[in-house]
């Protein structure tokens, strides 16, 4: 049992890097954020963060 709470919250933060994929932070730092703060602030971050611009790469820097 005292194995399954971290695995289930390691579970959820990979849910929530999943959701955050083709966001501003990315899996990375949507991952991150809920692992080390709450699942609940990775909620908030999700709903108010905006989408990539298809016109973006990887850097965030905008294509010529």
């Amino acid at each position: 049992m005292l194995i399954s709470i971290p695995l289930i919250y390691i579970i959820i933060s990979f849910f929530f890097g999943y959701l955050g994929r083709n966001r501003k932070m990315g899996f990375w730092g949507y991952f991150f954020a809920t692992l080390f703060l709450t699942p609940f602030i990775g909620a908030i971050l999700l709903i108010v963060s905006d989408k990539k611009k298809p016109d973006e790469d990887s850097t965030g820097e905008e294509k010529e």
